[in-house]
């Protein structure tokens, strides 16, 4: 139906941005929380050590944002909670993810960073992906590729930070960045090399400086990959035979038993000494057809070949 309210909007502009998301100012605030929101999360004994270094700059970055944070050595613990000077209801949830990416071995300066505006972080779990350990291992790999170089080519591709630490990747950036490296990570642990992704993401990236290929489709400039697994199936080595067969009123003859055909050779009544003997000169007669058919494979580098039996040329006799 069309809208019976539309009407002129002078203020609303093409060069406006309607996705912008505006900084929130402390003016904005309507005043102290009425309830106290915190959050906790334990480290490993290793990480004791920097976070006691670097804890008065965590402390310094969440004080402009209201936010009181602890840290308990004796429990392995650090604590963020709301304070009456916090006016933003977000900054808590980001003071969250802060302490979370400390405790996973991010750098404190590039933790604190998680604190701007358009920035988000996800810790994605890769151990679970893969049951064994060596192929796990494999795996983690190659999401750093040689020197780093895969990582770095993903870093700048999607504009995030990744840090590959023991089963988890933690990634910061914006939303989308976040998005395609939990796409690549998760394609790497299900065996899909990161090349492939990055080389989508690299055609991508180009597309994207063309604004007449803005609102077109972009699938037919993408790479399209195909599994070539199914080449080198393996076929089964018994066949079972499907065809029609005449029918018949009786059931088929049971299969003989192993001891049925070793009565049937007499090798069932023999001893032990005597089957160890018929054992013995089987496996000598093996031995010697492999021992002659050596022999003759190596007789057949000495036989001279075949000489073909030159033609005479005749000469040409001119006739005066």
């Amino acid at each position: 139906m069309p809208s019976t309210h539309k009407k002129e909007k002078p203020w609303d502009t093409d060069d406006i941005d309607k996705w912008k998301i505006e900084p929130f100012k402390k003016e904005e605030s309507s005043g102290p929380f009425l309830e106290e929101s915190s959050f906790m999360t334990l480290f490993p004994k290793y990480r004791e050590r920097y976070l006691k270094d670097s804890w008065p700059l965590v402390t310094k970055a969440l004080d402009k944002h209201g936010i009181s944070a602890t840290l308990d050595l004796v429990e392995g613990s650090m604590t963020v909670k709301t304070t009456r000077k916090t006016f933003d209801p977000a900054a808590i949830l980001n003071a969250r993810d802060l302490i979370k990416l400390l405790a996973r071995s991010v750098p404190a300066p590039q933790a604190i960073k998680i604190l701007e505006d358009g920035m988000a972080c996800d810790i994605i779990k890769i151990r679970n992906m893969v049951r064994n350990k060596e192929r796990f291992v494999k795996r983690r790999q190659r999401i750093l590729g040689q020197n780093g170089t895969t990582l770095k080519a993903l870093e700048l591709l999607t504009q995030t930070y990744i840090l590959v630490h023991g089963n988890t990747v933690s990634v910061m950036g914006p939303y989308k960045g976040l998005k395609e490296v939990r796409r690549v990570v998760e394609d790497t642990m299900q065996n899909v090399h990161p090349i492939y992704m990055i080389k989508e993401l690299m055609i991508k990236r180009e597309l994207a400086k063309d604004p007449a290929l803005a609102h077109e489709d972009w699938s037919r400039y993408l790479p399209n990959f195909k599994k070539r697994t199914l080449s080198k199936r393996r076929t089964p080595y018994k066949v079972t035979d499907k065809s029609k067969k005449p029918y018949t009123p009786f059931p088929p003859a049971p299969e003989k038993s192993k001891v049925d055909m070793q009565i049937e050779s007499g090798e069932y009544f023999l001893g032990k000494e005597a089957k160890q003997r018929a054992a013995e000169a089987e496996r000598a007669e093996k031995a010697k057809q492999k021992k002659e058919e050596k022999k003759r494979e190596r007789e057949r580098e000495y036989v001279p070949p075949e000489e073909s039996a030159g033609k005479s040329k005749k000469r040409k006799t001119t006739h005066d």
